[in-house]
C-alpha cells in the first residue's frame, strides 16, 4: 500500500490533540508539508526540537507502510524556511569576517541538516572553504570557516 503523507501527518497531528491544516508542496528535493496550527510553538518545540522529531516518526510511519517512500520534510509556520535564512545569513556574516581578517571563523556547533545548509550556501565563494569539525562532549558538530588558497 502507498503512504499517503499528508493523510499521515493530519492523522497524527488530530490524535495529538492538534487543531491543524496540512499543505502538501512537491519541491526539487522532495515534498513538503506545511502545517498551520494556533498552537505551532508546542508543535515547533525549543530550537525545532518537537517538529524534528515529529517529522522522523511521520517518515517512520511512511517508511513501514511503504518501504520506497520518499522522504517528508515537515514545516510549522515557516518556521524551517525562516531558520534556513537565518542560518544562510549568519554563514555569509562568518565568511565576511574570513575575507575581511583571512582568520579562521567557527560557527556554533549544530546539527547535519543545518551543517548541510551553510556548506551549500558557501560552496561556490571562491575564497573560503567549511569543514565539520567534532565538538568534543557534543553529538553536533561545528563548521570552520578559513581563507581557501
Amino acid at each position: 500500500m502507498p503512504a499517503e503523507p499528508k493523510g499521515t501527518l493530519e492523522e497524527l497531528l488530530s490524535q495529538l490533540g492538534f487543531d491543524a491544516t496540512v499543505k502538501a508542496h512537491q519541491l526539487e528535493e522532495g515534498l513538503l508539508l506545511d502545517v498551520h496550527a494556533d498552537d505551532s510553538g508546542r508543535l515547533i518545540g525549543k530550537k525545532g526540537q518537537t517538529l524534528s522529531a515529529l517529522q522522523f516518526i511521520l517518515n517512520r510511519l511512511l517508511f513501514q507502510q511503504d518501504p520506497s517512500a520518499q522522504k517528508v520534510t515537515v514545516d510549522i509556520d515557516s518556521y524551517r524556511s525562516q531558520a534556513r535564512e537565518k542560518l544562510i545569513e549568519q554563514a555569509m556574516e562568518a565568511a565576511e569576517k574570513v575575507r575581511r581578517w583571512g582568520d579562521v571563523v567557527e560557527m556554533d556547533p549544530m546539527n547535519a541538516f543545518d551543517r548541510r545548509i551553510v556548506h551549500n550556501a558557501l560552496k561556490e565563494d571562491p575564497s573560503v572553504e567549511t569543514q565539520s569539525v567534532e565538538v568534543e562532549g557534543s553529538q553536533l558538530k561545528a563548521i570552520l570557516l578559513r581563507p581557501r588558497h
